[in-house]
């Protein structure tokens, strides 16, 4: 009888490996508990999304309060710069487009002053100016522009732009000169050697107005000649 079982255990057991229910549930293998598994996948996505959640957050705030300082500091600038317009336009600093707006208040106050007479009791009044000292002048350039108006002296600029008008106006009559000589029918030679001559005289001239400009206070500098300007005036 052992003997028999024993004979039929293989078979049966043969049988049962190769049923059905054996061959569907071979190819499955028990869940992953590896990094890459369902249950730490969805952990891992629901930590990432509250990362996200957080930075956006945060970035949010962190712009606001930017925006919060620029506020502050643009009503700073505003405050400062409404300072520095009269009583008459603050608050309406938008409205202001130019200059002229400012002077036009300027202007104003000036009127209603002289309606009021209060430039009728000045100082002074009737009296020639005292112009010794000049108050806006450096007070070295000051003391020195007096010592030099004593001697009868000048600064070096204000001598330099009498020579400099000198010379424009008697090259320009010179070139005059050539000019109708020139119109009259006289010889082309002449003209030429004439032009020569007062081309080099303009570029003597141009070399002071270089000179001129170096040395003079700001606001007062000169242009210098051209040839084909001033020959052109003297075509039309």
């Amino acid at each position: 009888m052992a003997t028999r079982l024993a004979r039929k255990l293989p078979s049966s057991f043969s049988a049962f490996s190769s049923s059905p229910i054996t061959k569907l549930t071979s190819g499955i293998s028990p869940p992953s508990m590896s990094h890459g598994g369902p249950g730490l996948r969805c952990a891992s996505s629901s930590s990432s999304s509250s990362s996200s959640t957080t930075t956006t957050g945060s970035n949010s705030s962190s712009s606001k309060r930017e925006k919060k300082i620029t506020d502050r500091l643009s009503a700073v600038i505003d405050a400062v710069n409404d300072r520095k317009v009269p009583p008459e336009l603050r608050g309406q600093r938008n409205n202001v487009r130019s200059e002229t707006d400012i002077i036009n208040v300027v202007e104003q106050r000036i009127w209603h002053s002289m309606e009021e007479g209060q430039f009728e009791n000045l100082a002074g009044k009737g009296k020639p100016l005292n112009l010794n000292t000049n108050p806006h002048a450096d007070p070295a350039e000051d003391t020195l522009y007096r010592i030099l108006s004593k001697n009868g002296c000048a600064p070096e600029w204000v001598e330099l732009n009498k020579e400099i008008r000198n010379k424009v106006s008697e090259w320009r009559v010179a070139l005059k000169k050539a000019w109708t000589s020139k119109c009259n029918g006289n010889d082309e030679e002449k003209w030429i050697e004439r032009c020569e001559s007062l081309k080099k005289q303009l570029r003597d001239i141009n070399d002071k107005v270089f000179r001129y400009n170096l040395i003079v206070p700001f606001g007062r500098q000169m242009f210098g000649l051209k040839w084909e300007k001033e020959v052109a005036r003297l075509e039309e």
